[in-house]
């Protein structure tokens, strides 16, 4: 498969990602069909391997000068490293092995390198940042000044856009090294050891002597091939096989986009692969426009939008139904803490039965351990709410808009639910900003967007398309 993808005039490439699931493989020399257990357990040992030389690599180079040396672009002849990771450090000369008696091919270390390397050259920002902190380290940490706020935002890399939880975060671990050792760190690296390295493998640093990817011949069908071990401990290459893993290829991916090898990662179980690719969008064009949208910021729905069309006639309508905010975040930390619940539920159950009513039970001890733990996550669970509610808490030192300033025509109006396109209706008009509570808006929907609130700040400027 082409890796090159054909752009027509007044296109331009664009990469995303999608998750797929790997559910079965073949194994290529024996012809036996491995089913999701044996995959995952085969992708695991490959990643073990890849995970020890990176905490090896991360080991050997977390501190302030090697990093500072990747983060810099530069080799210490002055010439520019590469953009790869894995090519950067081999160009810096920093390599790994894997351990004794294990054998391994050379895109097995790739990966390990491509891995390692993205951390360390992640380390600069947090390295920058405690550096920041440290530089202007408060007569009180507890409290900072105006002053001393300014000067840690000064210190730090674009520090003005930076939010003060992180800083009070990073000023707390450095609070606690002092209270242990009796003196401040010298820097991050001596702050946090190593950072610990995911079970994950990144094939985009291998080539085809490791994993290929290709299209089927049904549409939405991918078919990875690559290699790996038979054993936790490979001892020649014979104990390398390649493995044949049909994807079944995600909604999401066009029909002529081009796929690029995976990274994959083990999750409860089962294979993960995070499938990049690319297809091509219309260029964005500076004028010309007859898609727009409109955002509003409001205290009931957080985040509402809504796009229109104008056409030739000057007419303006919306296309379907509005939008609003959902809380991925939120909902995706709900999710984890749920599957953690009904895991830890379950390990209680099955310590009761094993326990059959008896408190002097060996297993006692662990059952109290997992049933404090349930009512901690489920104490997490109830404060989600609060974290989804506090970001947007109305402020008063939120930007008014003034009284007399009328918003954008087309953003004054009101959308239909309905899918097909309905001409927007104006909005009624509203009371001045400082004149006390505002009731109820008029009309059957009380959460409709209503930009030009007295109250709301400006919508952005709308972006078309």
């Amino acid at each position: 498969m082409s890796r090159k993808l054909p752009l027509a005039e007044g296109e331009t490439a664009r990469t995303a990602c999608a998750r797929a699931v790997l559910r079965t493989a073949v194994d290529e020399k024996t012809g036996e069909l491995l089913p999701a257990s044996v995959l995952a357990e085969r992708v695991g040992w490959a990643a073990g391997l890849v995970s020890g030389m990176v905490g090896a690599l991360l080991a050997e180079h977390w501190n302030t000068t090697d990093v500072g040396l990747l983060a810099s672009g530069e080799d210490a002849g002055g010439r520019k490293l590469p953009s790869n990771a894995w090519t950067a450090l081999r160009r810096l000369g920093w390599t790994t092995v894997a351990p004794a008696g294990v054998k391994v091919n050379d895109r097995i270390v790739r990966m390990a390198q491509e891995q390692a390397g993205r951390m360390l050259r992640a380390a600069k920002w947090r390295a920058d940042l405690t550096a920041g902190v440290l530089a202007t380290w408060p007569a009180d940490p507890a409290k900072r000044t105006g002053e001393e706020w300014d000067a840690v935002r000064e210190a730090v890399p674009r520090g003005q856009f930076l939010p003060s939880s992180v800083i009070k975060s990073r000023t707390r671990q450095a609070l606690a090294f002092a209270r242990q050792h009796g003196r401040l760190p010298v820097d991050v690296f001596e702050l946090k050891p190593a950072p610990r390295t995911a079970r994950m493998l990144l094939l985009s640093a291998c080539d085809g002597q490791q994993a290929t990817l290709e299209r089927g011949d049904e549409p939405g069908r991918a078919l990875l091939r690559l290699q790996l071990p038979t054993r936790p401990d490979p001892r020649s290459y014979r104990d390398w096989t390649w493995v044949a893993c049909p994807i079944t290829l995600p909604p999401t991916i066009p029909a002529n986009a081009v796929l690029h090898l995976p990274t994959l990662r083990i999750h409860l179980g089962r294979v993960r692969a995070d499938l990049a690719y690319t297809h091509a969008v219309p260029k964005a064009q500076r004028t010309g426009h007859s898609v727009a949208l409109g955002v509003d910021w409001g205290l009931n729905t957080l985040l509402s939008a809504g796009a229109v069309r104008l056409h030739d006639n000057g007419r303006i309508t919306a296309l379907g139904s509005g939008g609003m905010l959902r809380a991925a975040g939120v909902l995706a930390k709900q999710h984890r803490l749920r599957r953690l619940s009904e895991l830890l539920h379950a390990k209680t159950d099955q310590y009761q039965r094993l326990m059959a009513g008896d408190d002097q039970h060996r297993l006692a001890a662990r059952h109290q351990l997992l049933t404090d733990e349930i009512r901690h996550v489920s104490a997490r669970r109830s404060n989600l709410n609060d974290s989804l509610a506090s970001p947007h808490a109305a402020s008063p030192t939120r930007p008014r808009p003034s009284s007399t300033a009328s918003p954008a025509p087309w953003l004054s109006a009101r959308w239909s639910t309905r899918s097909k396109p309905q001409q927007w209706s104006p909005l009624p008009s509203r009371r001045p900003a400082g004149t006390g509570p505002r009731p109820d808006p008029p009309g059957p929907d009380p959460h409709a967007p209503r930009p030009g609130d007295a109250g709301h700040p400006p919508p952005p400027a709308h972006a078309a398309r």
